[in-house]
């Protein structure tokens, strides 16, 4: 059966969007543009080539889809701009096979004119056809929430290079959800995830100061939070935790736009001191404990970046687990989904028996509260247990 769209990158953007097609009976082929192909395991795999996905090896079947939807990933890069070699190799790959009347699509995070300035040209002098006129083109920003359970379709955000692009892109996604909202434009949607990635951070940045001001206050933040979040406008709760892990890259337009996002710039600033801080507030707890940090057995629990995923793209874990290295801790692991860990080409030590590690450790320092752990059993068991999420009972640990 030939396919009808083409996901081109099969990580955190693109295998969620072809496991949405194929559910709306969409055949659709996967294109890998690196190492994520080998994120789908054995059974999702049939599972899917069962309702009409094929992974994909030969970039000729690129050009017998009718959408092709580019979602590979735009890491940060050491400069901290938006890395974005991997959209260009994408749309490389593309242009040379892309066939008139074919609506071409980007999903991956990118900075508002990315599309129009990056994009349209590789797909124009690949192809030798002409956006707008020969083939469609448009913006969607991914909204996917990995790891949720809610498995319902978010609306999607749709910006064209025309109206007439627009209404194609709208009509692929209109396959998927039951709600498409055109914005203006190619630059108003990419616009648009800029805007909730930097509301995520921004907001989290807050609560993180929060965190600091009201331990050396003697306030409990969580009880705080508890309440606020019962107002009915006006407010959105956030948490605080070690860190902002994930693929959402804040960024505050410094070199893209006469003046950048200020606020951003000092969100990222206080979301990256915060492995710091929980370094800080592990070692204070250790001399109250009358331990030191140095030689003091610290196990982490959870290592990845959100709860109840194997993804460990940006998680604060790796610059705490350096941090107490470097302070002379000998520390060691336990995540159920990651069997193995190095930091700083060494490999952590993983621990077995999580209850037996928690009553042998110094410190326990709970990172990420995975649905497999007891988190009452582990207070229980742990000699010292700081709790940098707010997930223990009241009163049962130490929290950030």
């Amino acid at each position: 059966m030939p396919a009808d769209l083409a996901v081109i990158g099969l990580g955190p953007y693109g295998l969620p969007l072809a496991q949405a097609a194929v559910a709306a009976g969409i055949p659709t082929i996967g294109y890998a543009t690196g190492p994520e192909a080998g994120s789908l395991s054995p059974a999702e795999l049939r599972r899917m080539r069962s309702t009409g996905f094929r992974p994909c090896t030969d970039p000729a079947q690129l050009g017998r889809v009718r959408t092709a939807v580019i979602c590979a990933p735009t890491p940060r890069g050491a400069d901290g701009e938006l890395d974005l070699g991997q959209v260009e190799a994408a749309a490389r790959t593309l242009a040379e096979r892309l066939r008139p009347h074919t609506t071409v699509i980007l999903e991956s995070p990118v900075l508002p004119g990315t599309t129009e300035d990056l994009l349209r040209p590789i797909l124009e002098r690949g192809s030798g056809l002409r956006a707008g006129r020969d083939f469609h083109l448009a913006y969607s920003p991914n909204r996917t929430d990995p790891g949720s359970r809610d498995h319902t379709p978010a609306p999607r955000v749709i910006g064209g290079l025309t109206p007439a692009c627009t209404e194609s892109a709208a009509a692929f996604y209109g396959r998927l959800t039951d709600k498409v909202v055109r914005a203006r434009g190619l630059r108003e949607a990419e616009a648009v995830r800029l805007l909730e990635t930097n509301f995520r951070h921004v907001n989290i940045a807050l609560v993180n100061e929060m965190a600091v001001v009201c331990h050396e206050l003697g306030v409990d933040l969580w009880d705080v939070i508890r309440c606020a979040e019962t107002k009915p406008f006006g407010f959105q709760a956030f948490r605080p935790g070690p860190g902002v892990g994930g693929h959402g890259v804040p960024q505050d337009l410094t070199g893209h736009a006469s003046r950048g996002l200020r606020m951003v710039e000092l969100a990222q600033q206080v979301n990256e001191r915060m492995p710091h801080y929980v370094v800080q507030r592990a070692a204070a707890l250790l001399n109250e404990h009358g331990k030191s940090a140095r030689g003091a057995r610290v196990l982490l629990l959870g290592v990845t970046y959100k709860a109840d995923l194997a993804d460990q793209q940006g998680a604060p874990a790796h610059e705490i687990a350096v941090r107490l290295m470097e302070l002379g801790a000998s520390v060691s692991y336990h995540d159920p989904h990651i069997p193995a860990w190095h930091v700083l080409d060494r490999p952590v030590p993983r621990a077995d028996s999580l209850y037996e590690a928690a009553a042998a450790a110094d410190l326990t320092l709970l990172l990420q509260p995975h649905r497999t752990y007891d988190l009452q059993g582990l207070s229980v068991k742990a000699q010292l247990l700081l709790d940098t999420r707010g997930a223990t009972p009241t009163g049962a640990a130490h929290r950030l």
